[in-house]
């Protein structure tokens, strides 16, 4: 036959659309000629099939060859269709014969010159996407195997080269490996890569305030800021708040895989991502680092710390650019990044802890210490502007460490125990957002805000007095009431009480303290 189609898949974005090779093979002038919108390593293809084809010890006859990726209206991108295409030739040479096992199949991978199969990124979201449309199969590239096994309920074929994807398309031949599995894992930590060790609670000297801080900011998934002198321990602290984060279900892990899968940045031999992510982010990064974008828009860091925390240490030292794109994401829990090509929609459910020194030198308000003067410190401060600080749901100041508590080695709780009772305020506010599309106190929407957020009468009137007092906005006051109903939850009581707004407003004091009077 001179004509034959070969089902593979396309990326973009986080979408996958299915995308259809088709072969036509004709007498006449010898040429090799590809068509559907493609960008230049896909057109790169026909010298990589050319040469692995004939380095496989198989013909490929001076005919006129004709390939086309349908549908024509989408852009096609990367070396994934190098092996769909050379299937889809060798089938209209009549090399192959099309049978039941191509007929049903997703074919994918990279092809060398030598005829191996090479790993592809975004191996995960196709595969998952041939099982939606009901594919029953999938060839993929060895080194994808552990990825592509991820994915229940559909056989995986992996192939190390083009002569073994033919062995089992003619034959059946299992030459690579081959996995169908029906149910999933009870447990994902028994699958998973558990990542690198993080150091514990019980390491930080003293900050008995700030341990708390960070617990409650945990427990409610509340974006916080650490403001102190140099080596009081902010940077451990939110090093220290990876260990407590609650462990995630399968959909929160397949999610993020497939995130980490078209990044590339999977290992292949555990890629199922099981702790969720801590991602650090230096000062000098750009806005498309950030939030993602690009020529070819791509996953930024916001999207990298998607159901974990994102670190800005240094946060004035940012560029106020760079830190204003923030606000949109902190709001939305995701980013909408557009081109002429179309709208590109990222996850960025992630929860900001951030750090920074009170002025250049670091010392202010201790003016036996600090150089700056006030210009400078209003300069400094005022790069974080107020609308970032508005989207901070806790702001704690860390004072520099006592030398006592230098020496008060083996009596701080650990981050194991402090992981149970955030796991257990958790479940809490699972159980009451049950049935919403919201499961944490930080995502309560404003309009819902009084019906999760109740107070009495006396509540309320000294609520009003400190909106005046303090000069909050309304987003700052519901923020500070999603806490309280956080520190309620902690205790176990159904009710907001009066010490845990108190406790809620303690976190907004230091606005007042040092951007007090900026715009």
């Amino acid at each position: 036959m001179s004509f034959s189609t070969v089902k593979s898949a396309a990326m973009e974005g986080l979408a996958v659309e299915i995308v259809y090779v088709e072969a036509d093979v004709s007498n006449g002038l010898p040429i090799f000629h590809m068509v559907g919108y493609l960008s230049s390593e896909v057109k790169e293809a026909a010298e990589r099939v050319r040469s692995a084809v004939r380095n496989s010890g198989l013909e490929f006859p001076a005919k006129r060859v004709v390939i086309n990726l349908s549908p024509a209206t989408m852009r096609k991108r990367g070396a994934s269709f190098d092996l769909p295409i050379a299937v889809a030739i060798l089938t209209s040479l009549g090399v192959l014969q099309q049978n039941r096992r191509m007929k049903d199949c997703m074919i994918i991978g990279e092809l060398g010159l030598d005829g191996q199969v090479r790993k592809v990124p975004g191996i995960l979201s196709m595969v998952s996407e041939a099982k939606a449309r009901k594919v029953t199969s999938c060839i993929v590239p060895r080194e994808n195997e552990k990825e592509a096994e991820l994915v229940e309920g559909i056989r995986i074929i992996a192939v190390g080269s083009l002569r073994e994807c033919i062995s089992y398309l003619e034959h059946g031949n299992r030459t690579g490996g081959e996995h169908f599995g029906e149910k999933e894992p009870d447990k994902i930590e028994d699958r998973g890569k558990r990542g690198e060790e993080v150091p514990d609670f019980a390491d930080l000297y003293g900050q008995e305030n700030v341990r708390r801080a960070a617990e409650i900011a945990v427990a409610g998934g509340h974006n916080l800021l650490m403001v102190g002198p140099p080596g009081s321990g902010k940077t451990m602290t939110a090093k220290c708040m990876a260990g407590i984060l609650p462990p995630m279900n399968y959909e929160e892990s397949m999610e993020l895989t497939k995130l980490y899968s078209v990044m590339g940045m999977l290992d292949g031999k555990e890629p199922l991502i099981s702790r969720r992510p801590f991602r650090e982010v230096h000062h000098t990064a750009t806005r498309a680092a950030l939030i993602g974008g690009g020529i070819v828009p791509r996953p930024g860091e916001i999207s990298l710390a998607h159901s974990g925390i994102l670190f800005m240490d240094e946060l004035p030292e940012f560029k106020r650019s760079v830190l204003e794109v923030l606000r949109q994401p902190l709001e939305q829990r995701s980013i909408q990044i557009t081109r002429t090509s179309g709208n590109y929609i990222f996850p960025a459910d992630f929860m900001l802890v951030a750090a920074m020194n009170p002025c250049k030198c670091g010392y202010y308000p201790d003016m036996q210490r600090c150089t700056c003067t006030s210009a400078a410190i209003d300069r400094y401060l005022r790069k974080v502007s107020r609308p970032l600080l508005d989207r901070i749901d806790i702001c704690v100041e860390v004072p520099q460490v006592r030398f006592r508590d230098l020496y008060n080695t083996g009596k701080s709780e650990k981050s194991e125990e402090i992981r149970a009772r955030v796991v257990r305020t958790q479940e809490i506010q699972k159980m009451r957002y049950r049935g919403e599309n919201f499961c944490f106190n930080s995502h309560i929407p404003s309009s819902r805000i009084f019906e999760y957020c109740k107070l009495d009468k006396k509540q309320e009137i000294y609520m009003e007095q400190m909106y005046d007092k303090l000069n909050l906005t309304a987003r700052t006051y519901h923020k500070i009431l999603r806490v309280a109903r956080t520190l309620a939850d902690m205790d176990e009581s159904e009710q907001i009480k009066m010490s845990h707004l108190n406790e809620a407003l303690c976190y907004r004091n230091i606005d007042k303290k040092f951007w007090e009077g900026m715009d």
